[in-house]
């Protein structure tokens, strides 16, 4: 399952202009112009999740938290910045939601310009 999840996470990151694949900060990263998206996680410091932190919009952590807590946390280091966690192994991922979080964390990431161009393809 994990392959497959991460596979899957990786075709909707890439498929985002000038995104790339890398490693670091988790055991995988999604970046644009070097500046980290989206983070995938699997048993973070033996947390027990598989998961991705994305940055969110104000407002939003606490809106999808209280959603949806079994699936929505407050990631450790960045969740005080406004960053997302998605846990992606309680229940089925629900693709088009991981798809909405990348494509928001990125539109907030991203330059300008790059923003427009994924508004401009369909994003």
């Amino acid at each position: 399952m994990k392959e497959t999840t991460l596979e899957r996470l990786r075709e909707i990151c890439l498929s985002l202009p000038e995104a790339t694949e890398g490693a670091g900060v988790a055991e995988v990263t999604f970046r644009v112009r070097g500046k980290i998206f989206v983070m995938y996680h699997d048993d973070h410091h033996g947390d027990g999740r598989l998961a991705i932190w994305c940055k969110a919009a104000h407002g939003e952590q606490e809106a999808l938290v209280a959603s949806d807590p079994e699936r929505y946390f407050v990631p450790p280091y960045v969740g005080p910045r406004g960053w997302i966690g998605y846990r992606l192994d309680v229940r089925q991922p629900d693709w088009e939601e991981v798809r909405g979080l990348a494509e928001e964390s990125y539109r907030l990431i991203a330059p300008r310009s790059l923003a427009r161009l994924l508004d401009a393809t369909g994003g």
